[in-house]
């Protein structure tokens, strides 16, 4: 072949296509779309194997605290001490230890406060306006209120007393949102170390600072002052987790990505006024001394009752709301086998709690257990606990039972967060001037969203316990796929949750990233790690997969991974080692890329099986031709009366004028005659078949616009009006992934052909999914033109763009 130069330069700019290509694309992410993931997934090794399990020296580090706290609430801080025992279960030895500083992220000097951008947390992506093209709008109330709350108030810790067990004082480096300890002696494989320390500090105001935790007031309460209610998150210096993939995962905390942390056993004694109530992470250790007689009987009657039972009333809230004290409890709390520990405080909380029977050998009976103040009113009364109760349900389903003794769900100023057993939920209703509460269809909606979605989290990550400051996906999109599965079950019309078509807006856009992108540096967080993975696994469970499989390898990688810490190729390796189907296609697309789903069918090619039978064909052909719109020069001769040339002169017309292209002579017969002859005995069983079966052939050709491979999902719709679903794999595109033709055979005639009719793919155009096309339907508004010149339309538009035009308040650049 090297003597034709023509073929020879063609293979040479192929050559030359693919090196640039492989250089602008090393790993052939967006190349070649069914190519192996092997090359862009960590090798396996001993600790992590190619089945996507933990290996046979699969290894995690232990820490173990015991923390005294104390709560003063008139001052709004918190002080305490805290013993730590960390374990090196690694291989390696460390001569110094990480930990995670979350409060010094709201100092004015933070990286995050100091990187914050105008307007939010970096929300102009490719495609929004240039920042210098036009004056920014004017500064929100909120975030001159954040700005001013933290010029005037000092956050972040102080760290003092950090000793080892042998009351030398080490080294302490903080870096930030990070603090090194520098250990006497390296700690060896295998080997224990323990240090206490004390530290202290103010708590933030939730609302004034967008956290993920610190106080509300209530100004308007009875007692002097008012009331408060505390959510202590994030509250203590914990160790950073250190693993076989990365180290130290100290990476600074900015406020979007949240952590990882080592699972270990806790002891936290917490002081606070006398007259609060406190939810915690763990089992309470001395309800003898905080719970009254009647409250402690109370709590063991709701371990059997069929509904929610009060364990603090809202007359016993009430009370408490108005005095205050100056007396103090301690409240004592265990936790096992955790990874974090958080916890709830207010005079205003009343509190239910209901035992889920869940049966099960390791925690047979679980507390789920709100706590909330009057502004819950009966909306939480109603929906909170069953809500924590429905979601253990059907998460259990999915993975494994619920092994801790509590599942907690606390009102407070936070939207929603979750830690070990506890989670933060901010849903409550309208205060109206007769004193009743009511609250609309949303807002019931959202709570018992928002509970579903938070209590799934003690699932995934509290116990799956993946890096959510890496890859935010790996929680946030596996609970948001789970808590619409859930949502569902509670009421199908509920919108919750995330279905395909939810997200085909984003996945058109140009702001988009991958999801494997690093939390801090995705544009926009919630489409990218919540509503994007969590379309991907219901396509994969509904669509591609089925529910059985996708159901098998989910629980399998769940129950893997339970109280250990996977990664993405953990995740992928389990669902395609367990369901048996190679995946990787869809993890390339679906994780790695920015591209979209959008099949258009461009054409549908109805085909006739020729007889070869020329009597038989050539009359089909006839009629074809005579179907076909007549020539408008011909008409339109016609019409007129005009004769043609061989009209007019016959006497010298022959065979072909009086004997259309169509006719049959000896010629043709003799030939088909031939060729039966020459035929194999089974090609003439075929042809024979065929003839007999006389059913329809289509060509259906499809183009892959969006560049992401999928399933194409076929409906079709036949002349007697029946209707038939056929399902082609995504694996048609292995070797044309831009275009495909598929052959269709039916015993009936077709009349129209749509893909995807479900909307089950997040195709991003339902429109060139229909063949034939339709007419596509929108709505428009009409106005008639004496409404423009009413004094009243006028004067209604005089006070819209006025108010539109004038200045509001706060900053603007002139």
């Amino acid at each position: 072949m090297l003597n034709f130069p023509g073929r020879l330069v063609a293979a040479l700019l192929a050559m030359t296509c693919v090196a640039q290509s492989q250089a602008a694309d090393p790993l052939n992410v967006t190349g070649d779309k069914f190519r192996q993931l092997e090359e862009l997934l960590p090798t396996p090794n001993v600790y992590r194997n190619a089945a996507g399990e933990p290996g046979h020296a699969y290894w995690q580090q232990q820490v173990d605290y015991r923390i005294d706290a104390r709560l003063d609430e008139n001052k709004r801080a918190l002080s305490a001490s805290q013993s730590i025992r960390y374990t090196n279960n690694s291989p390696d030895t460390l001569k110094y230890l990480w930990f995670q500083l979350d409060q010094n992220r709201f100092r004015l000097d933070s990286m995050a406060e100091r990187t914050l951008t105008f307007g939010g947390l970096g929300n102009r992506g490719p495609g929004t306006r240039n920042v210098s093209d036009e004056a920014p709008a004017g500064i929100t109330f909120g975030e001159l209120r954040r700005q001013q709350w933290l010029a005037d108030n000092e956050v972040g810790y102080t760290i003092s007393n950090l000793k080892d067990a042998e009351g030398n004082t080490l080294r302490a480096t903080v870096v930030g949102t990070n603090m090194r300890v520098d250990l006497a002696q390296p700690l060896k494989p295998g080997e224990q170390v323990t240090f206490s320390m004390d530290f202290a500090f103010n708590i933030v105001e939730e609302d004034a600072v967008s956290a993920r935790s610190g106080y509300e007031h209530f100004p308007d309460d009875a007692r002097k002052g008012g009331n408060d209610i505390f959510l202590l998150a994030q509250w203590f210096p914990r160790l950073h987790a250190y693993t076989d993939y990365e180290a130290w995962s100290n990476k600074e905390f900015l406020g979007r990505g949240e952590f990882t942390l080592e699972f270990g056993n806790y002891e936290v004694n917490l002081t606070v006024p006398a007259d609060h109530i406190v939810s915690a992470t763990g089992s309470l250790q001395n309800p003898w001394e905080v719970l009254s007689e009647s409250q402690r009987e109370r709590l063991e009657q709701a371990r059997t009752a069929e509904r929610p039972v009060f364990i603090v009333t809202e007359a016993e809230a009430l009370e408490n709301e108005k005095e205050g004290t100056s007396k103090t409890k301690t409240w004592q709390f265990k936790a096992d086998k955790v990874r974090d520990f958080a916890w709830a405080s207010s005079r205003k909380f009343m509190w239910d709690a209901r035992g889920y029977q869940q049966g099960g050998d390791i925690m047979p009976e679980v507390m789920a257990m709100s706590f909330y103040p009057k502004e819950g009113g009966e909306l939480w009364k109603k929906y909170s606990t069953e809500s924590v109760i429905h979601t253990m349900e059907v998460y259990s389903r999915f993975s494994f039972d619920y092994p801790y003794p509590v599942a907690q769900s606390v009102n407070g100023p936070v939207g929603g967060m979750e830690y070990p057993m506890i989670t933060f939920n901010g849903p409550r209703t309208t205060l109206h001037e007769d004193g009743s509460r009511t609250w609309t269809q949303a807002e019931k909606r959202f709570l018992i969203g928002v509970v579903i979605h938070e209590i799934g989290h003690i699932y995934f990550p509290m116990i799956v316990n993946s890096d959510e400051r890496q890859w935010t996906w790996m929680d946030e999109g596996l609970n948001s796929f789970l808590d619409g599965v859930a949502g569902r079950e509670w009421d199908p019309e509920m919108p919750w949750g995330v279905e395909p078509r939810d997200i085909v807006d984003y996945m058109k856009s140009d702001i988009q990233v991958p999801i494997m992108t690093q939390s801090d540096s995705v544009l926009r967080l919630g489409p990218n790690a919540y509503a994007k993975p969590a379309a991907a696994l219901n396509i994969l469970r509904e669509v591609i997969l089925g529910r059985e499989l996708f159901d098998f390898a989910f629980k399998e990688y769940a129950t893997r991974w339970q109280y250990k810490r996977p990664t993405p190729a953990d995740f992928f390796r389990t669902m395609e080692e367990a369901s048996g189907v190679d995946l990787d296609w869809f993890w390339r697309g679906w994780f790695y890329t920015t591209d979209h789903v959008d099949i258009s069918l461009d054409k549908v090619w109805q085909l006739r099986l020729d007889t070869l039978n020329p009597d038989i064909d050539f009359e089909r052909r006839r009629k074809e031709e005579a179907d076909k719109p007549q020539s408008l020069f011909v008409k339109r001769e016609l019409d007129a009366g005009n004769k043609t040339w061989v009209e007019k002169n016959q006497d010298i017309r022959d065979f072909y004028d009086t004997n259309d292209r169509f006719t049959v002579t000896n010629k043709e017969r003799n030939e088909y005659a031939q060729m039966l002859e020459d035929l194999e005995p089974w090609e003439r069983d075929v042809l024979k078949r065929a003839l007999d079966e006389d059913k329809n052939y289509y060509v259906m050709d499809f183009s892959n616009l969006g560049g992401l491979v999928m399933p194409i999902l076929l409906q079709l719709t036949f002349e007697d009006g029946s209707v038939e679903d056929r399902y082609i794999p995504a694996e048609i595109w292995r070797r044309s992934p831009e275009a495909v033709s598929k052959l269709i055979v039916t015993e009936k005639e077709l009349v129209q052909v749509v893909v995807d009719p479900r909307w089950e793919t997040a195709d991003v155009d339902n429109e060139n999914n229909h063949y034939p096309r339709r007419i596509i339907k929108s709505r428009m508004e009409v106005f008639k033109d004496e409404k423009r010149t009413d004094p009243v339309y006028r004067d209604i538009m005089h006070d819209i763009t006025t108010a539109e035009a004038e200045p509001k308040p706060g900053f603007h650049k002139k």
